[in-house]
């Protein structure tokens, strides 16, 4: 066997997009060593710094605000589902976070001394801030590196693929992995151990997030004992871009100039068919996700969609010196990519955005494995059956301070980190690189079909029939896996990753696919064509476990019972 690298931190965090590198600046502030790990680049993979829209935060510097206003929004938004004690903490430590980030220089736009806020779908007032339209979330994850660099205390691991969490005695330990450059194992024991890695959108075709979004901490918590809560619910961006083709901008960048500025969703036959489908009150185009997704595919199903098979969004109507004065610099992008706004609609469709479900934890950020921690989009719970506009780095910001605080707190009261060779064997022994199997997957093949399936069986719309396709289908391709990755080949072997990503992959879609069919209802995110409407009877939790590779699933009420206790 080859004996793995060995590295030893106070905290582990696994993820350092920004929820992750927040986690790692707050446990390194309260005295601890911290090893901030990452299959990609520190700071430049996950979600946070592909983000271009709008941060959410009562912070009344337009208009008053308070926290219990967009909390009053927050849940709103959540269809009866949130849970209220990590809903109030991202909205009340939402203003602390942002004001720390300002201090730190991140660049919020500002207007008359103030910092400005726009308007975002589903908010009763303006509330979200921004440094622009295009670059805000590269702002927070350049800010956050700036910040983590001078820290001798954060040692910044890349291009490690983390497989399992390291356990004794059902406690967290640290976790294992192996190189990406070499295949080589490593363990990184660690008193408190942070997931940060974000959502599952790579489970679709179509999304809006970096590749390594496929589920992989709800993987790691799931198997090392932790619980998952309301899987079902994965939220669908309605206007990602479609057509024509557009190089060098992200798929999302139209949310800011369709509230902004009334950009129009119209068919093929140019009428506006929102008011069809529902409005929310107050704010003219003010649709919120889960209803624009299911107007467009309506529109589209109906034989109204656009040729690429989306809806149009036009700003024909909007001045040309009006668009430059709001978005100038991204008016000469467009240009390039031969976009003229004032004389041309564009395609628009809904894709994988981002994933309410996740990691159930307490509002210590601590699932119900002592020692393991979650926080970001990793975390389920705060945003119930559907996000509000703008509450994602948001919540990345608070739950990973409040997730670094207080893994720090837990390390600092430990004595040792618990590590158990004998514990840790069986999960290197998957990741020693001369330990695998003889594999003729062609795993990129299967992943290419699972994004396919899940976008076909379990997308936006759902039936009881799909759903059970899609069940079978899963269970069959788990099998088809096996249990053992191909024999290394060396570094970069993307063979071995993608069977490491499809074992995750598999068992998230399945999660979904399970508590899909299982919720008798549509609900926010989650919209079955075989069932109309909301079902009182389900305003509750559906809860994941797993034991000897079985996943189990519970209703319970919501916010009953606590996740540190078993289920």
């Amino acid at each position: 066997m080859t004996s793995p690298t060995v590295l030893e931190s106070d905290v582990l965090v696994i993820g350092s997009g920004g929820a992750g590198m927040y986690a790692a600046l707050a446990a390194a502030r309260a005295g601890c060593t911290v090893h901030l790990v990452d299959r990609g680049l520190i700071g430049r993979a996950g979600a946070t710094v592909m983000a271009q829209m709008t941060v959410a935060v009562a912070l009344g510097e337009e208009c008053p605000d308070t926290p219990e206003a967009h909390l009053a929004d927050t849940l709103k938004a959540g269809r009866g589902l949130c849970d209220e004690g990590l809903a109030r903490l991202l909205c009340e430590e939402g203003p602390l976070r942002i004001r720390e980030m300002d201090a730190w220089n991140v660049g919020w736009a500002r207007e008359n001394g103030h910092i400005k806020q726009a308007h975002a779908p589903g908010h009763d007032r303006a509330r979200c801030v921004y440094v622009d339209f295009l670059n805000t979330g590269p702002a927070v994850s350049r800010t956050l590196r700036t910040q983590l660099n001078p820290l001798d205390a954060v040692q910044r691991l890349g291009d490690i693929v983390i497989t399992d969490i390291a356990l004794n005695d059902g406690e967290a330990t640290g976790a294992v992995g192996f190189y990406l450059r070499t295949g080589e194992p490593v363990a990184l024991k660690a008193k408190s151990t942070i997931i940060a890695t974000g959502g599952l959108t790579r489970l679709y075709k179509r999304n809006s997030a970096s590749a390594n979004m496929g589920g992989d901490g709800y993987a790691l918590a799931l198997r090392a004992g932790a619980e998952l809560i309301d899987m079902e619910f994965v939220q669908f961006f309605p206007i990602g871009h479609l057509a024509p083709r557009m190089i060098g901008m992200d798929p999302i960048m139209w949310d800011p100039f369709r509230y902004k500025l009334g950009g129009r969703l119209l068919n093929r036959d140019g009428e506006e068919f929102g008011e069809r489908y529902g409005r929310e009150e107050g704010f003219k185009y003010n649709l919120t996700r889960d209803v624009a997704t299911y107007a467009i595919f309506k529109e589209v199903e109906a034989g109204r969609g656009s040729p690429a098979g989306g809806a149009y969004l036009s700003f024909t109507h909007i001045p040309e010196a009006e668009l430059r004065r709001n978005f100038g610099p991204v008016i000469d992008r467009l240009a390039k990519n031969g976009i003229d706004l004032t004389k041309t609609a564009i395609e628009v469709a809904p894709i994988a955005h981002y994933h309410m479900g996740g990691v159930r934890v307490e509002t210590s950020m601590e699932t119900r494995v002592p020692n393991l921690y979650a926080c970001g989009e990793a975390v389920g719970g705060a945003n119930g059956a559907n996000r509000l506009s703008g509450n994602a780095i948001t919540e990345a910001l608070v739950f990973g301070e409040r997730a670094g605080k207080e893994a720090a707190a837990r390390a600092k009261q430990r004595s040792g980190n618990g590590w158990s060779d004998a514990s840790v064997k069986p999960l290197l022994d998957p990741v020693d690189p001369e330990n695998g199997g003889k594999s003729t997957l062609n795993t990129a093949a299967m992943l290419n079909a699972l994004q396919q399936l899940m976008g076909e069986k379990v997308g936006p719309f759902r039936t009881e029939q799909k759903l059970g396709e899609a069940v079978i289908e899963l269970e069959r391709m788990t099998r088809e896996l096996g249990d053992r990755p191909p024999v290394s080949a060396g570094g970069y072997d993307l063979s071995r990753l993608d069977w490491f990503d499809l074992r995750n992959m598999l068992l998230v879609a399945r999660t979904v696919a399970l508590a899909a069919i299982q919720r008798k209802e549509s609900r926010g995110a989650h919209q079955r064509e075989d069932i109309n409407g909301m079902v009182p009877e389900w305003e509750l939790n559906q809860v994941v476990t797993m034991h000897n590779n079985s996943i189990s699933l519970q209703s319970r009420p919501v916010g009953a019972g606590s996740a540190r206790k078993a289920a």
